[in-house]
């Protein structure tokens, strides 16, 4: 028999809701899992053993799938920068930990979508301090690793959430992108991120984040397994729209489409074959010493070359200038943002990382009017940003610039050099979030093996959409999918 591990999400999701599989057998597996393998990943911050047997039980005696509750019974976990009532979040911080512990008295409005959907929460997956990081190493905890490579990273922000499902101790896990943190991880761990349109799921709509950055999107080792937590993060009312209370507002498709695009490998309207961009833009280009390593050109011609066998329609979107004007813009508003976290205790500030201090400290004394001049610059790229993926049906860009990082790589005390560390990995990720635009991650490449990687480094690329297209990369991933077949691959660990 295929142990429950080996399944997708969907496959569960199937035995669930057909009776043959019990929603406390099936966390009482994955439990397991955790409890055998995660003391040598670090994927989660905090394991809710008995919450999650109280939940699935209420679930197998209350409950009943349907098309409200997509997830019903699935095992997942919350990234540890949402909040769930009762369990604490730790922000990947000593500053909320011992004596500044935090509790939350209020879910996270995706958390209680979520939950609405039918999931059973395991925990917290790790993340780095205040998600800031794009790696997840922090002080108050072991580094979540790769399951590909131990003595590597998984990337970041959401490292453990990728890392749960890698190494199959989660089928499928949400995170949170403000600059490529759902993406980087599972361009690092080898799985399919989706960072979804700004604006399409109400929890997470990018309004409470300065600039609009922060959304929530599906990680997922399978497209399909992808395309279905998406659905259950979209809360339905009864006659199938979704219950979207804030002026910010992207259009979503009908109940199950999404899941439809990644199982036919087409969007609603039937088509299949799309005109695709390839590019190596990067907005940082000028700023940092920005170089497309080889193994992510690998990668990169990979995906090119599966897509057009595919019978796609893929042209070089020739070269698109830089703008001087993103980076500086970008750093202030990343600055700036930092400002509003609400420590102001200096023994407390004192126990916060170099970088986030030097964040911190750096946004604090942002005058007003470069705030606003950085929005605008950046508004300004955005509308030229959209201009050109606009041209296309989808861009195909690198995930990464470089293999995934080794532990420590990142410089512990000099912020300065720790920025340009974290833009010259990740070159390509953070310009989405500032366009607010659709991206999903897969996984095309694979290292040669070595002693650290017996299985060899997973290597992707990212698909960029119109606003709302995420129907169109669900689609385009899907096909990548069958034609590559990455599921069948597994880390060691596994």
């Amino acid at each position: 028999m295929t142990a429950l591990h080996e399944m997708t999400a969907l496959a569960l999701r199937d035995l669930l809701r057909s009776g043959e599989l019990d929603p406390a057998d099936l966390a009482e597996h994955y439990l397991a899992r955790i409890a055998d393998r995660d003391p040598g990943l670090g994927a989660f911050a905090t394991v809710t053993p008995d919450l999650a047997r109280e939940r699935a039980a209420a679930l197998r005696r209350d409950a009943r799938p349907g098309p409200d509750a997509p997830l019903w019974g699935l095992p997942t976990a919350d990234k540890d920068l949402t909040d769930r009532v009762g369990v604490p979040t730790g922000f990947g911080s000593r500053a909320f930990a011992g004596p500044y512990r935090y509790v939350p008295e209020v879910s996270s409005d995706i958390t209680r979508v979520l939950d609405d959907a039918g999931i059973v929460s395991l925990g917290k997956t790790a993340a780095p301090e205040l998600g800031f990081p794009s790696y997840t190493e922090t002080l108050v905890g072991p580094p979540a690793r790769n399951p590909w490579d131990p003595s590597r990273g998984s990337g970041g922000s959401s490292g453990g959430a990728a890392v749960a499902v890698a190494a199959g101790l989660l089928p499928v896990a949400p995170g949170s992108d403000g600059g490529g943190s759902v993406r980087i991880p599972a361009a690092a761990c080898g799985l399919v991120g989706l960072k979804t349109t700004r604006g399409l799921l109400p929890a997470g709509g990018g309004v409470e984040s300065l600039g609009g950055l922060v959304v929530h999107g599906p990680i997922a080792r399978t497209t399909a397994d992808a395309a279905l937590l998406l659905e259950g993060m979209l809360p339905r009312r009864a006659d199938g729209t979704v219950d979207h209370p804030r002026t910010l507002r992207t259009a979503a498709g009908p109940r199950g489409s999404y899941l439809d695009a990644a199982q036919q490998g087409r969007t609603p309207d039937g088509r299949a074959a799309f005109r695709i961009g390839v590019s190596t833009f990067s907005a940082w280009e000028g700023a940092y010493d920005i170089v497309l390593g080889p193994e992510a050109r690998a990668a990169l011609d990979a995906g090119s070359t599966a897509l057009d066998g595919l019978g796609h329609a893929v042209v070089d979107t020739g070269t698109w200038e830089p703008d001087p004007a993103y980076a500086p813009a970008f750093r202030t508003l990343w600055m700036a943002g930092a400002a509003a976290v609400p420590i102001d205790d200096p023994e407390r500030l004192a126990l916060l990382e170099p970088l986030t201090q030097w964040l911190i400290e750096r946004g604090r004394v942002v005058p007003a009017r470069q705030l606003v001049e950085a929005v605008g610059a950046l508004a300004a790229f955005e509308r030229t940003m959209v201009a050109r993926v606009e041209q296309y049906d989808a861009v195909l860009l690198p995930a990464m610039a470089l293999t995934p990082r080794p532990l420590g790589w990142y410089d512990a005390q000099d912020p300065e050099r720790n920025f340009a560390q974290q833009c010259e990995y990740t070159p390509y990720t953070s310009m989405l979030n500032v366009c607010g635009l659709p991206a999903i991650t897969v996984p095309t490449h694979w290292t040669e093996p070595d002693a650290g990687a017996p299985a060899g480094l997973p290597m992707g690329v990212q698909l960029v959409g119109r606003p709302g297209g995420e129907h169109v990369l669900l689609a385009l991933a899907a096909q990548l999918e069958a034609r590559l077949r990455w599921p069948e691959r597994r880390p060691p660990v596994w």
